[in-house]
């Protein structure tokens, strides 16, 4: 069995230039595995669309898989990011409000590239350390959803942690398909749909 590839950055820059370089290196392989994919995103296409000699790029990464693996991390760190800002501003009024926050948050974590986010999903290396990232990124979401519904006296599920789950995956699964495949819609619509199918599982209309 072939030995695994490391996924680590070989050195975290300490002086501004060496990390203006590994930015340069980063905005590079997200165009270029954009452009060519994950399979012909070569570290010698990514160096020289980065300016940089491919011995200054194996400075900073070992292979690509590390730099894609990064890529991935960064856009977890975003949506994380996002959703600790929005945490911070206090409760929407309404459940409808609650998961129009939580939906567009997953809407606009997808717009900057949408063809490199489907790389990334489909073409990243399943390392160890990249999958407890995402877990972590997940268990966050769903906790953060959980204590959400709670706040709601509307909400009626029958077990408000796996509806906090299936919320979650349920934004994560339709807003990558929608938009980091490239399909054509218009994303008002789409918010609308997607809000109004979440509401109305978290909160069904009492029968007469």
């Amino acid at each position: 069995m072939p030995a695994r590839q490391p996924l680590h950055p070989r050195k975290q820059p300490k002086q501004v230039r060496g990390e203006r370089t590994r930015q340069r290196i980063l905005t590079a392989a997200a165009q270029v595995f954009a452009e060519y994919g994950f399979a012909a995103g070569t570290t010698n296409r990514i160096a020289e669309r980065a300016c940089v000699s491919i011995g200054s790029l194996y400075q900073y990464y070992p292979n690509k898989d590390a730099i894609l693996v990064e890529l991935v991390v960064r856009h977890l760190d975003a949506g994380e990011d996002a959703l600790r800002r929005r945490q911070e501003q206090g409760l929407p009024g309404t459940l409808e409000d609650a998961m129009r926050v939580f939906v567009r948050i997953a809407v606009e974590n997808h717009l900057d590239d949408p063809q490199l986010l489907r790389v990334m999903a489909e073409e990243a290396p399943r390392a160890p350390e990249l999958l407890c990232k995402v877990r972590e990124f997940e268990e966050a979401r769903v906790a953060y959803t959980r204590d959400l519904l709670a706040r709601y006296p509307e909400v009626r599920v029958g077990d408000p942690e796996m509806a906090a789950r299936i919320a979650v995956s349920t934004v994560e699964l339709v807003v990558h398909k929608v938009i980091a495949l490239g399909e054509v819609v218009d994303l008002r619509v789409f918010e609308d749909e997607l809000v109004t199918m979440l509401t109305r599982y978290l909160a069904p209309a009492r029968l007469p």
